[in-house]
């Protein structure tokens, strides 16, 4: 499987935002894309990035949510398996669950990665024109290599921040915010317009 360095920095971003790498194989993996039916033009707009891996068209289904109990659509994309993905996920599901891993300068080379990531899980916040990217549950020594590793590639300044439940995010103050919007705009996906800051 042939795909270009954009191409892999986008994939990487997927996989640190809302992707799924699934074991297929001693060796193989998969790519699984899921959004809410209300962003299908934004997982179509992932899959085009990566026309290779992707056949058909996405899946529709619906889920009940374990809280409110209610009924929801979202779409689904599944990658053909390859070693390839079975490589990533050997790299970001090392002890089974996703981790930031500490090679992370090496895979995440081209902005479009961190624009992926960005559009699955940052959010502005248009009150203080602060911006937070959210990283889960993962260690504070990965959220480390996280705010590292944007400083060093694309000159974003950010603090760890700790938001209990919802683990480690990091901050971006409203002084990174026209960077931030010069990576998402390069990038700009109309339906995911409303996390580009203003």
């Amino acid at each position: 499987m042939k795909i270009n360095q954009e191409q892999e920095s986008a994939l990487i971003g997927m996989i640190l935002g809302d992707a799924y790498v699934q074991k297929t194989g001693s060796r193989n993996a998969r790519l699984r894309l899921e959004q809410q039916d209300a962003h299908r033009e934004y997982l179509i707009w992932k899959t085009h990035l990566l026309k290779g891996l992707f056949q058909g068209k996405p899946t529709m289904l619906k889920r009940i949510h374990p809280k409110t109990q209610k009924t929801y659509s979202y779409v689904r994309q599944q990658s053909n398996a390859s070693p390839y993905l079975g490589k990533l996920r050997a790299l970001f599901y090392s002890n089974g669950k996703k981790q930031i891993p500490e090679k992370l300068y090496q895979w995440l080379v081209s902005d479009i990665g961190f624009a992926v990531w960005f559009y699955d899980d940052g959010y502005y916040y248009v009150r203080d024109r602060s911006l937070y990217l959210y990283l889960g549950t993962v260690s504070r020594k990965e959220a480390t290599i996280a705010k590292d590793v944007l400083r060093k590639r694309f000159n974003l300044q950010s603090t760890i921040a700790d938001k209990g439940k919802k683990g480690f995010a990091l901050y971006f103050p409203a002084s990174e915010r026209n960077k931030v919007r010069d990576i998402l705009t390069k990038y700009r996906v109309p339906i995911m317009a409303y996390k580009i800051p203003d």
